[in-house]
């Protein structure tokens, strides 16, 4: 069972999150609470073409911002892939993907080799989706989710106008890319060195 359950209380925030790599609630199916409605609109995107089961119930310091929130989300996230993913046998290991929506085109290119790098390149503009979802914290998420995650992420916006469609595009091209490279091919360590770590 490639599970993990993840819990994390600050001063700033508290976060309950169960990641399911083989979908668990029927193939992507997720029940996300943050408190940013744009933020659950992202996190459903990364389950349902990630083909995971999400579970996020989260509360924070919004009249702050939004930073604390999505951030502890992103790095929980990371910590859960990190538990699921256990010793990484098997694993496909290397995976892009390249989302359209509408005008917007992004790539996503991940690599589950256990060291931590996120490259981010994209034109967001710095203002606030929704209900309060900042969209600078997108960057954010992502590194927080390399970093805890063990995983290489290069993102790229290649192109764009509306701001929801860059977005969304991003998170659904890192989904198809997680999916890809989550999935089972064998039973070895896909590494000339024998591990998948820092």
């Amino acid at each position: 069972m490639r599970t993990a359950t993840i819990q994390r209380a600050t001063a700033e925030t508290e976060v309950k999150l169960r990641l399911d790599l083989d979908g668990g609630h029927d193939g992507g199916e997720a029940r996300i609470r943050t408190g940013l409605g744009y933020f659950d609109h992202m996190l459903a995107q990364l389950a349902r073409h990630g083909g995971f089961g999400l579970d996020v119930e989260a509360t924070g310091d919004l009249p702050v911002d939004s930073h604390h929130l999505v951030e502890d989300v992103g790095l929980c996230l990371g910590d859960a892939l990190k538990q699921a993913l256990g010793e990484r046998r098997g694993l496909a290991r290397f995976a892009h993907a390249y989302v359209p929506l509408d005008e917007a085109l992004a790539r996503v290119v991940v690599d589950l080799s256990g060291r931590p790098w996120c490259e981010f390149h994209a034109d967001l503009p710095p203002i606030v989706l929704g209900d309060g979802f900042q969209v600078e914290m997108v960057r954010e998420f992502f590194v927080a989710l390399a970093m805890r995650g063990g995983l290489s992420i290069h993102a790229d916006l290649l192109r764009g106008v509306n701001t929801h469609h860059k977005v969304e595009a991003l998170f659904k091209a890192l989904a198809r890319a997680l999916r890809q490279a989550t999935r089972i091919e064998g039973g070895g360590l896909p590494s000339t060195k024998g591990t998948l770590s820092a």
